[in-house]
């Protein structure tokens, strides 16, 4: 639910996400507040997750820290972030940015093969078409990591993934090939990151928009549990099946458990108190391993 924030006005609600705007319609900034909803499968589910706005930004704001001093081998990575204290009313799950014109592109970067990925690959060997060597099993890093990216849909509507080249009719090839190097290395940086930490960061997305200047930001969430998938690394390495190495860090515990008591037709179901509890538990641990 929203809240009554002094000085700002709700003017669009996402899945998990509420936007606010100042009520002085001349001020460019925006009040982003994560709320504790969970979604999967385009459906909002309920019960939500306690916490879960909280946590998941502070992972994002302790990321946007570690892109934007540009260690780890990168340049530094603008993001839309101002760096003001946000209101109390929503403290700790908000963050105050600039407006940006936001591009249409949802950047997948995959490093391992699993989910959506794994099914296109078993029938076609392919992922997003793009080929991949013959052999590789649900869970097994890719050579390389891959850029897949999305063309993000209207509200209501479901992302459909797109080929590079879309892209480029998109957003022009100069932008496109920017957004896919821009990708493909924050993902590097950060999966080495995550790595130091014992853990692997399969795969994530990003979304970018442009300020008044035409410079491309890092905006929204990043690197967080429902943008990514983050395993431990040690049952990866020990594991012998798919569901062994894959120990998720993520809402994959979510996605799993609706998957297997829900045929995606109708309201989905509500989780049980203990798909919750195991959820926000491993959203903690995390957060935790990540910024200990």
């Amino acid at each position: 639910m929203t809240v009554e924030i002094p000085g700002w006005k709700h003017v669009y609600s996402g899945k998990v996400r509420d936007l606010y705007r100042p009520t002085d319609d001349s001020d460019p900034r925006m009040l982003v507040v994560a709320s504790d909803r969970v979604s999967a499968f385009d459906h909002v589910l309920s019960p939500g997750i306690p916490g879960k706005g909280e946590l998941l930004t502070t992972l994002s704001l302790w990321w946007f820290d570690q892109l934007a001093g540009g260690d780890g081998g990168g340049a530094p990575v603008p993001n839309h972030l101002t760096g003001e204290g946000v209101p109390d009313p929503v403290a700790g799950r908000s963050m105050i940015v600039r407006s940006l014109d936001m591009l249409p592109i949802e950047c997948v970067v995959r490093g391992y093969l699993t989910g959506s990925g794994w099914a296109e690959y078993r029938e076609q060997g392919t992922v997003c078409g793009i080929p991949l060597p013959e052999g590789l099993q649900d869970g097994d890093r890719l050579p390389e990591p891959i850029y897949t990216p999305a063309y993000k849909a209207p509200m209501g509507e479901h992302d459909e993934n797109i080929s590079f080249e879309k892209t480029v009719e998109f957003v022009g090839a100069d932008r496109a090939a920017q957004l896919r190097d821009a990708s493909l290395g924050i993902y590097r940086r950060a999966a080495a990151a995550a790595e130091a930490h014992g853990l692997i960061l399969a795969d994530t997305k990003f979304e970018f928009g442009t300020d008044e200047a035409g410079t491309l930001r890092l905006a929204d969430e990043v690197l967080t549990s429902d943008s990514s998938r983050y395993w431990d690394a040690e049952a990866w390495r020990t594991g012998t099946t798919p569901k062994e190495r894959m120990a998720s860090f993520d809402k994959q515990i979510v996605r799993d458990w609706l998957a297997a008591n829900w045929d995606k037709q109708g309201t989905p179901p509500e989780l049980p108190a203990e798909i919750v509890d195991r959820t926000v538990a491993r959203y903690r641990e995390l957060l935790g391993r990540l910024t200990a």
